[in-house]
């Protein structure tokens, strides 16, 4: 007899709230013992995402609620990760959809809400953070109200259930009326509005891949939904890939999901969601179908869109090169983005004329970062170039991507802020201000003027701003942007930076380093005060002599460095420069084939 299943993805924008509103669902399913202590964000166990506070990678889990097991997958919010949101929205029968009830449908809303109701989906609507001060749950239910129509829902889809609550207070209720400090009606609402699962366990069996993990006992473990058919633990099976070949094997180890945990299970049927281990050359998208049938039909593939920026990943060749990374080959570089391509659906890899050069595409800066920090940490050396923005043709005119940006600054920041995009040509759409004197901005702008535009805009609002967004839609490229106005400084010689060079050239700009610093012929070292490059001689010792100077007892000091983060570094290099990257360093150069004057 086949259990009560509940299959269910968590969708939002990103820091409204889902992973916390996971924590409080697993709390309260009772998978924890009784006085054990119970980790923030327990689906958020990669290093990266709980360094940053985001969700990277799309996970699940399952609790128990009376009679019925609910699969829950938590999704990443941010839009460079929206590749995870649309391959598991496939695994899902409903999902619910977390607003926040200050800030209201944000881009990523809409571009998650779009895929859910593309796929038919539809979604609870959880109105998250009405405990807050500045929330105003009303205004942010008309909001979604509104989203639901622009994006053409139906009228069964725009009757949506809507709750009211907080993850973080562990509590929802059916209205802002109702007195509840459980997540009880949060339960049965998904019980009631989210359908079971569609399948037949009595047809020959369908799992579709859409996550992949690595165990050093199991192997390769595909993670999928069974959408027709049983699989037992042992049984024969066939993997049909991609490309339309088969490959035969025996399902080594079946396991269920149950809170944070794997168990082992002998059985399960459609509707459920199991790990699999068996096969090693497996892919996302890929089916496993029973091994008994003759002609095995493999389901539809996953289809994401399209990558909209790019980046050359190249074998580093400064003369740093090998020194401080244990990957270094174009070999050892090839083979880590082929393994990247096995699980980022979202991420395209294309070989160039020469053999360590590779074109790697992506959703946005944070995709592609957060790909280059991971290998940076695992070992590996590379250097990369400037982010560049892939062009369509459509209709024989080229054309660019555009994106929906919004701001949160304080209200002393709005004239830089309009300023600076003015410059990207962007076009304001809308502008609130709210009652604690910060204002929410609303933006059209092309990709091309979003590439390094964090970077300022932290300064611009001395770290006080928002900023979120998300791709809009493809139109005819808008003309040339601005470049940098500012030239950089370059290291003249190879050396170890001193202190008394860099106070001696401080007058020339800003500084990336401090002294002891090691540095190379061509090294970026700082930022000009003017648009032209400069090399200057920043390992110049000072000359020493019998006479003392009449101020050497005094303290002298440096301004403080410019801190090059990875983003930021990203953000600022420019056409004819590249990004040197290694596990214990990050160094901007210039072109071997760039030689600015000697001043």
């Amino acid at each position: 007899m086949s259990r009560s299943i509940r299959n269910i993805a968590i969708i939002a924008h990103v820091d409204h709230g889902k992973t916390t509103l996971v924590d409080a669902l697993l709390a309260q399913s009772g998978i924890f013992r009784q006085g054990e202590a119970i980790p923030s964000c327990v689906m958020d166990s990669n290093e990266l995402e709980r360094e940053r506070g985001i969700t990277i990678l799309a996970k699940n889990t399952a609790v128990q609620y009376g009679e019925t097991h609910i699969n829950i997958v938590d999704t990443p919010g941010h839009a460079d990760f929206g590749g995870e949101v649309e391959r598991v929205l496939g695994m899902v029968d409903g999902c619910l959809l977390v607003v926040d009830a200050n800030e209201g449908p944000m881009p990523q809303t809409r571009f998650v809400l779009k895929k859910a109701l593309e796929k038919g989906l539809r979604p609870i609507v959880f109105i998250n953070k009405i405990d807050r001060p500045q929330a105003n749950p009303d205004v942010a239910v008309d909001k979604v109200l509104d989203l639901f129509l622009d994006l053409g829902a139906d009228d069964d889809q725009c009757d949506f259930p809507c709750l009211f609550g907080s993850g973080l207070g562990g509590f929802a209720k059916v209205d802002l009326a109702s007195d509840s400090t459980t997540l009880q009606p949060l339960f049965e609402a998904i019980l009631r509005h989210t359908p079971p699962p569609v399948g037949d366990p009595s047809k020959p069996l369908q799992l579709q891949v859409t996550t992949l993990d690595y165990s050093d006992f199991l192997g390769t473990i595909a993670i999928g939904r069974i959408h027709n058919g049983t699989i037992n633990a042992g049984q024969q099976a066939a993997l049909l890939r991609s490309d339309g070949t088969i490959k035969r094997g025996r399902i080594s180890k079946l396991l269920g999901f149950q809170g944070l945990k794997r168990l082992d299970v002998q059985t399960a049927a459609a509707g459920d969601m199991v790990a699999v281990a068996g096969f090693d050359a497996v892919n996302i998208g890929d089916t496993i179908a029973c091994g008994d049938s003759r002609n095995p039909t493999a389901l539809p593939l996953i289809k994401v869109d399209e990558p909209t920026l790019q980046m050359t990943f190249m074998v580093n060749d400064s003369p740093f090169a090998g020194q401080e990374g244990k990957f270094v080959t174009s070999r050892q570089l090839r083979d880590r983005l082929n393994k990247e391509l096995l699980t980022n659906v979202a991420l395209r890899v294309e070989e160039m004329d020469s053999t360590d050069r590779f074109t790697v595409c992506g959703r946005g800066e944070l995709h592609l970062g957060i790909l280059i920090e991971t290998m940076r940490r695992e070992g590996y050396e590379f250097q990369v170039s400037q982010p560049q923005v892939i062009f369509r043709s459509i209709n024989g005119h080229i054309c660019e991507p555009y994106e929906t940006l919004v701001l949160d600054v304080p209200g002393e920041a709005v004239g830089r802020c309009i300023e600076r995009l003015g410059t990207c040509k962007g076009e304001m759409q809308n502008m609130a201000t709210s009652s604690d004197g910060r204002c929410q901005l609303s933006f059209t702008v092309p990709s091309r003027g979003l590439v390094g535009f964090r970077s300022d805009f932290i300064p611009m609002t001395r770290g006080e701003g928002l900023m979120s967004h998300s791709l809009l839609d493809y139109r005819k490229m808008n003309g040339d942007l601005p470049v940098r106005r500012a030239g950089v400084l370059i290291a003249f010689e190879t050396g170890v930076a001193t202190f008394y060079a860099l106070k001696n050239a401080e007058d020339r700009g800003q500084f990336f380093i401090r002294p002891g610093t090691k540095v190379y012929r061509g090294m970026i070292v700082g930022e000009h005060t003017r648009p032209q490059d400069l090399e200057i001689n920043v390992c110049k010792n000072k000359q020493l002599t019998n006479m003392r100077s009449a101020g050497a007892e005094e303290l002298d000091t440096l301004q403080t460095p410019v801190d090059i983060t990875l983003e930021r570094a990203l953000g600022y290099i420019g056409p004819d420069e590249l990004l040197e990257v290694t596990p214990a360093s990050i160094r901007l150069r210039k072109l071997a084939s760039r030689k600015p004057v000697k001043r």
